[in-house]
């Protein structure tokens, strides 16, 4: 299986900042040890023309440039730097090869990403550009060459947003695309304070734990496959419902947090949906519950991948 990383590309935050930048470095170490089968390689850059899919030009200016303003830098939670558009540009490059890589083998997984506070024309909650819509415009894009036709019926994504914070941006983006279905399930009361319309929210209350979140997920996938009729799985896989987690306000254990997993991946499976997924917020007061919950996910990702491999097998031989 193929997962893409970019933790080489580091932002120099101020000391005591909250942003648990370490973690991702911290995961890859922890995902080469422990899986000899999952394929570590460094993501690409997106291009500009590429961000331009979702992105305004004057935003994508902005930042490349180093023209953001105090405020807008404050908004995005980080002080701009030349290694924040480096690291912007492969955190997106990083999903969008997921995606690809998913398209042809079921399922690819980014290290990072998930930056689904990123609106068309801001960044803000430590996302400067929006991965996840980006890497959706692109797999359409990718799909219709494939097919040699843009006069195909559209190739419809299915965002599934399981970071406890709304994917706020996400859905300011897709609001008007019959062709991307946005699934949130989040915290009620959590960040962002001013939510914005998703094809589909789940708000969930403070301390909710690990039964009726997994009921609410069984329940909104039931409700989703009943609306839409994806033909691909984006999955943003936050580790920030967690007990532990510093601003996630929901209570789900370790084993909870796998069986959410477990939900998402084995309904793509049945379906038979190429999934891309990424790892969105984790700030556990210790930083190793956020980096266990994370490989805890790419081990699901793996032993579903493994699935989908021995199904190809089992029907190329049946041909």
């Amino acid at each position: 299986m193929k997962a893409y990383f970019c933790d080489q590309f580091v932002l120099p935050l101020p000391l005591g900042h909250r942003f648990p930048m370490q973690k991702y470095k911290l995961l890859r170490d922890q995902i080469a040890l422990f899986f000899p089968l999952i394929e570590l390689t460094q993501a690409p850059e997106a291009s500009d023309g590429q961000l331009a899919l979702v992105h305004t030009v004057d935003y994508i200016e902005a930042v490349v440039k180093g023209q953001l303003s105090a405020q807008q830098q404050k908004e995005i939670g980080f002080p701009w730097s030349e290694a924040m558009v480096e690291r912007s540009r492969r955190s997106v490059g990083a999903t969008v090869a997921a995606c690809q890589t998913a398209l042809n083998e079921g399922i690819a997984g980014n290290l990072a990403g998930g930056t689904h506070h990123a609106y068309s024309n801001k960044g803000s909650g430590f996302c400067v550009f929006n991965d996840v819509a980006v890497a959706s415009r692109m797999i359409q894009i990718l799909w219709a060459r494939q097919n040699k036709s843009i006069h195909s019926p559209a190739f419809k994504v299915a965002i599934i947003d399981l970071d406890v914070h709304q994917g706020d941006g996400t859905a300011a983006i897709f609001k008007n695309d019959d062709s991307v279905w946005t699934l949130s399930i989040h915290g009620a009361t959590n960040f962002p304070f001013q939510k914005q319309q998703s094809s589909q929210d789940v708000a969930l209350a403070d301390g909710c734990d690990d039964k009726p979140y997994c009921l609410a997920l069984k329940q909104a996938l039931v409700e989703l496959e009943h609306n839409f009729k994806a033909d691909f799985v984006i999955y943003v896989a936050g580790a920030d419902p967690l007990k532990t987690d510093r601003l996630g306000k929901l209570s789900l254990s370790p084993e909870g947090l796998q069986t959410r997993d477990k939900i998402v991946f084995e309904w793509a499976y049945e379906r038979r949906l190429p999934l891309a997924f990424c790892m969105a917020g984790g700030y556990s007061h210790s930083i190793a519950d956020t980096v266990n919950a994370q490989k805890n996910t790419f081990e699901m990702a793996l032993f579903y991948w493994q699935k989908w491999q021995e199904r190809r097998r089992s029907e190329a031989t049946s041909a």
